[in-house]
């Protein structure tokens, strides 16, 4: 496919999820729909609709419209590509501007210009405060790939250089010890053999250092409880030297790669369907909006509504009761979001605090996009 063809078929797709449709399905459909397309092209076409999921409201105003024809022209402009070369109506491409296209757009204003919902732009400035601005333009960007050194099987220097035998290249991060950001190559690392063999996880380093702001220690009974696919999990497996991890999720089916990954990883996970008796530490990475994590999933900005969000607090809230009778006298409920909304995060743990006595919190930490990772949230609380 050709660089204009590519647009095209991103135009055809962004038309589909501004009907209605999931982006990953429209995306699906539309590879199905076209076995000519190859591993390149599609790719191509999936960052095209990212690009344009990410900057939804200021392509909008920069192309003049909200069809995916006038989108993806604004994400041309935003990004300085040769819009009389892409819109040539050569091949398959898209059909020439019209006088009034090319005229057409200006820049966004508002909070069009953060890319983010009127409603969420007011909860960014509400909560962030000086720092909202620079969080939501940062989340117009794309994601870096991360991995996690899974110290169980070799150190930073050994997955660096395991690595760049298989043609990735890698850097250390400064958000965890264990972070390494892929700067080439981030293709191959799903069938690398360090990927396959668990010496790295695919995690963000964010993540990595929610993980290690819990304090855990060997020898404690450690209980993941919305273990999901099992990425934390097994971090703190790694933190705990290989030591035996209890994980739990409302839908089991979520960890169902969980004792594949763990064997690769050389950890001892057991997957609890109703945890019970007490442990000295509680994760609970609660269900919430994946505000941090929209430079990953954009489109989950534009779907969130606010009763979406208020839902999410209650079972946020919800969780945290659950939680806290698990957890031993003295021991450690550590409670995180992959969001920099304030109502899941700091709001949640002082309501939490105020309605429970005998707790404590010992540490808090907003990560931003601006520190390199996505955005999280962690709180570590000591039982009385």
């Amino acid at each position: 496919m050709t660089p204009a063809a590519r647009l095209q078929a991103a135009i055809d797709i962004i038309d589909k999820i501004r009907d209605g449709s999931a982006a990953e399905k429209a995306l699906t459909n539309w590879a199905r729909a076209s076995r000519f397309a190859g591993s390149k092209d599609r790719a191509a076409v999936r960052d095209h609709v990212f690009d344009c999921l990410r900057l939804w409201r200021s392509a909008a105003a920069l192309g003049g419209g909200e069809t995916g024809r006038a989108r993806m022209l604004g994400v041309v402009r935003h990004q300085g590509l040769d819009e009389a070369a892409l819109f040539s109506g050569q091949g398959h491409g898209p059909a020439v501007l019209s006088d009034e296209e090319a005229q057409a757009g200006g820049e966004p204003q508002g909070f069009a210009a953060w890319d983010l919902p009127d409603w969420l732009g007011a909860r960014f400035q509400a909560g962030l405060g000086e720092q909202a601005e620079a969080t939501a333009l940062a989340l117009r960007s794309r994601a870096a790939v991360f991995l996690r050194v899974n110290t169980i099987k070799t150190d930073l220097a050994g997955a660096q250089a395991a690595l760049a035998e298989a043609g990735i290249e890698t850097q250390p991060h400064a958000l965890s010890p264990t972070a390494l950001r892929v700067t080439e190559g981030a293709r191959k690392v799903a069938r690398s053999e360090p990927y396959l063999t668990g010496l790295v996880e695919l995690q963000d380093a964010a993540s990595q250092a929610v993980v290690d702001a819990v304090p855990v220690q060997p020898g404690q009974r450690v209980l993941d409880y919305c273990a999901g696919g099992g990425g934390k999990t097994l971090a703190l497996a790694a933190r705990l030297g290989g030591e035996r991890v209890f994980a739990h999720d409302a839908d089991p089916r979520r960890m169902s790669d969980l004792p594949a990954r763990a064997a690769r990883a050389g950890a001892t996970v057991d997957r609890l369907t109703a945890p019970k008796g007490e442990f000295d530490v509680v994760l609970c990475d609660v269900p919430c909006s994946g505000a941090g994590a929209w430079r990953r999933s954009p489109e989950g900005k534009w779907r969130l509504q606010p009763e979406d969000l208020q839902d999410l607090t209650k079972v946020q809230a919800s969780i945290l009761q659950t939680c806290q009778s698990l957890v031993t006298s003295g021991g450690i409920l550590a409670y995180a979001t992959c969001s920099v909304l304030a109502e899941e995060n700091l709001e949640q743990v002082e309501r939490f605090l105020a309605q429970n006595s005998g707790w404590e919190c010992l540490s808090h930490r907003q990560f931003l996009p601006e520190d390199g990772g996505d955005g999280f949230f962690v709180a570590c609380l000591r039982k009385g």
